[in-house]
């Protein structure tokens, strides 16, 4: 099975990784295998905010945002 190769930066641990998955993954399958829950984070690919059944390409620049909430 052809993978796809992602570069992830992840704000909360200030970390960068370069991360291989199945080519037919979404961001969903990214965030399960980072054990992130996808509630708490914006997803971002070259600048542009994308949701969570979005299918993630070859060479793609991932930003996971941590959301900050309060009252």
């Amino acid at each position: 099975m052809n993978k796809t190769k992602v570069s992830v930066f992840i704000d909360k641990e200030n970390k960068n990784a370069v991360l291989e998955l199945d080519s037919d993954s979404l961001v969903m399958d990214l965030l399960r295998k980072l054990g992130i829950n996808p509630v708490t984070v914006i997803v971002s690919r070259n600048n542009e905010l994308i949701l969570e059944d979005e299918k993630l390409n070859n060479n793609d620049e991932i930003r996971i945002l941590s959301v900050i909430s309060g009252g």
